[in-house]
């Protein structure tokens, strides 16, 4: 009798467990299974869904490319993990916009980089088609070490009012204050890659955002 209690139970214990997920404030920007939420802008590069995660796949003779959430955000901490071809280019764009008046709609914000080339920039800030380098990594040899060429990579990244941070795989990369975009959209870039034909990958999941106001 005691032994039929304690199996009992233990299934309880375990079914509540499993019920009744830790509330950790995160939220789930993909869900694993479509592009529902996102928005395509810029370039004509490939996106869709593969095995739970977004693959971008470059085309010839296009701009850059974004998939971007419909939604936007202001302050906030987002983790990802991304995955990314040697020969490839690509990037995170944060508090983003596309404007009409700026640039006929051309996607343009902060960006934390992700460059998988010798010069290992990955995780610093970028203002995409706007002023260029904010943060580079140029003095922040820990953080461009912490890349891993090949395999999944983690990227978490802070917006607090005009103070943006980034880590990657737990390093600090950037940090930085700038007021001049205080909401927009996160979007996955694709990077052009001229005439080249055969096609380059980046590969991004886990997506999951905490607002911080």
């Amino acid at each position: 009798m005691r032994w039929g209690i304690t199996i009992a139970l233990t299934f309880a214990f375990v079914g509540c467990a499993w019920i009744v997920p830790r509330d950790d404030g995160f939220e789930p920007l993909f869900d694993g299974e479509t592009l529902d939420g996102f928005v395509q802008r810029g370039g004509k590069a490939a996106y869709f869904v593969e095995d739970g995660t977004i693959v971008g796949e470059t085309r010839p003779n296009t701009d850059n490319s974004f998939l971007c959430t419909e939604r936007e955000f202001s302050d906030f901490e987002l983790r990802l993990e991304f995955r990314i071809d040697a020969e490839a280019n690509s990037g995170i764009q944060i508090r983003s916009q596309s404007v009409p008046t700026y640039q006929d709609g051309r996607v343009h914000g902060y960006q934390i980089e992700i460059d998988p080339s010798d010069r290992a920039w990955t995780g610093g800030l970028y203002d995409e088609a706007r002023r260029g380098w904010l943060c580079s990594l140029e003095n922040n040899p820990e953080a461009r070490a912490a890349f891993k060429q090949g395999a999944w990579n983690e990227f978490r990244i802070v917006c607090d009012g005009d103070h943006i941070r980034s880590w990657l795989n737990g390093v600090p990369a950037a940090d930085h204050h700038d007021a001049m975009t205080a909401q927009g959209f996160i979007a996955c870039q694709v990077h052009g890659v001229g005439d080249r034909e055969a096609p380059l990958r980046v590969r991004w999941r886990n997506l999951r955002i905490r607002e911080l106001r």
